[in-house]
């Protein structure tokens, strides 16, 4: 499971169920993270998953991801569904126009943590 911090006022939006994605950018340190979560590997600029990845590294397309609101140790946090794909976000949800993204596309929230 992976944990990521965000600003309050997204974490509100997507505890509220009105923002569905979550923005990364791709880098390095994502690479990894996500590769590792997802299951997916970089083939020539194209992100791939599932079916187009070796059984060895293939994970579930959807998996758990913690929200946390902030660094601190008793940040409120949440617990979601969430599948991966690269693309534009959405500038109300904090995208940069035209910039490419990890995108976390929030399937479902499961429960407070």
């Amino acid at each position: 499971m992976l944990t990521l911090p965000i600003k309050k006022g997204w974490y509100d939006l997507i505890a509220g169920g009105v923002k569905k994605e979550e923005y990364r950018e791709i880098k390095p340190y994502y690479d990894t993270r996500f590769m590792n979560l997802f299951g997916a590997i970089w083939v020539d600029g194209e992100l791939l998953q599932g079916q187009q990845v070796p059984e060895e590294i293939r994970r579930e397309p959807v998996q758990r991801v913690i929200f946390r609101n902030g660094y601190s140790a008793d940040a409120p946090q949440l617990m979601a569904l969430c599948s991966l794909r690269v693309g534009e976000g959405r500038e109300e949800w904090g995208a940069v126009p035209g910039k490419q993204y990890y995108i976390l596309d929030i399937k479902e929230i499961l429960a407070d943590v």
